[in-house]
């Protein structure tokens, strides 16, 4: 089936089973993702072209190189994708609107055909997540809109390169292709916890082998640092999220008014403890330079895509790097109820130890 058709059988199945609510939704889904792959070109033109500017050349060609890797190195089932590139004009391919309750870390979630529940919500013009988070702030809900450098459709269709990837280090731009064709390995619907933290898993594991095989030493170094930046600053979230989870349990015996004073002195603590553990990096951390708002939207979101991740690099470790064993592990560990996935993960994260 060709890639336009699949875009057609897909608006179909979209327009047939969605209500009337949710399709002006969909409907900018699909214009947006037909719009973004209407416009690319095949990568072995463009760097075959004289006109492609050196830069883009270089970056292609790093692209082309990653993608073999992730095929050879890492068993990833690359496919076609990142074989064409489209220019955006823009570091962002999508947005992606979070909401939570005022008082709970658990994000609201939106259903959809095909790929299930997820706790964010993809736009591809501002201005319509703009739209729909204040529906959320009218109700008291925490929100955060991020821009999205990069999105995978599952192996549905052959994601493209764009200026999104193209914009970044040379690797960011493979840590982040790792990390989005891992994305095609195992997808489980409902729960964005386990596959965000197990593509993140593959991203920091694959792009470990890339820089070695560069023989990158110092990528590797600043790779390592935004390593254990991100797990400094999950440690400060998660004790939050325990002081917060702990706070929001107590609906029933306290006021609004006493409910909002905790948590806003919870998430001043968070910030200062960030802003001191953040003083001396010299690259910006999960939150930036300076997290001047965070809210519950915005824990419910770093939560999910980094509290699983010592388990599966754990996983990984179990079969002595093998990617293929792991995938299968992987997979296998997928097919579980939810309550024994977990527990499972957990008994993994206490087994995993960085330097071992």
């Amino acid at each position: 089936m060709t890639q336009l058709s699949q875009i057609y059988l897909v608006m179909l199945l979209i327009t047939t089973l969605s209500g009337c609510t949710t399709l002006g939704y969909y409907s900018q889904a699909v214009s947006g993702h037909l719009s973004l792959m209407m416009s690319t070109q095949p990568v072995s033109q463009l760097l075959d072209a004289p006109s492609t500017p050196p830069a883009l050349q270089q970056k292609l060609s790093v692209a082309h190189e990653a993608r073999r890797f992730a095929a050879n190195r890492l068993a990833l089932p690359v496919g076609d994708a990142f074989s064409s590139y489209a220019e955006l004009g823009r570091p962002w391919v999508v947005v992606n609107l979070v909401a939570a309750p005022e008082f709970s870390l658990e994000a609201h979630r939106w259903c959809y055909p095909v790929v299930g529940c997820q706790a964010y919500r993809g736009y591809y013009q501002l201005e319509k997540a703009k739209k729909e988070e204040q529906s959320f702030l009218a109700r008291g809900y925490d929100t955060f809109i991020g821009g999205v450098t990069a999105y995978s459709t599952l192996g549905w269709f052959d994601d493209p390169l764009h200026t999104g990837f193209t914009s970044l280090s040379d690797n960011r731009m493979v840590a982040l292709m790792f990390h989005e064709l891992a994305h095609r390995v195992v997808y489980i619907n409902d729960d964005t916890a386990f596959n965000e933290s197990f593509a993140t898993a593959v991203e920091l594991e694959g792009l470990r082998l890339w820089l070695e095989q560069q023989g990158d030493d110092q990528g590797f170094q600043r790779a390592l640092a935004r390593l254990r930046q991100r797990n400094q600053t999950l440690t400060l979230v998660e004790t939050a999220s325990g002081q917060l989870e702990a706070l929001y349990r107590q609906q029933d015996t306290l006021s609004t008014a006493r409910l909002r004073q905790q948590k806003a002195r919870i998430f001043q603590t968070l910030r200062d403890n960030y802003r001191a553990l953040s003083a001396d990096w010299d690259q910006p951390g999960p939150f930036g330079e300076d997290p001047a708002e965070l809210n519950n939207a915005n824990l419910a979101l770093f939560s999910q895509y980094n509290q699983h991740v010592p388990a599966f690099r754990q996983l990984l470790r179990e079969q002595d790097g093998d990617f293929r064993a792991f995938y299968a592990a992987v997979e296998r560990l997928s097919e579980q109820p939810q309550k024994e996935r977990l527990t499972i993960l957990a008994q993994l994260r206490q087994h995993f130890h960085e330097n071992l």
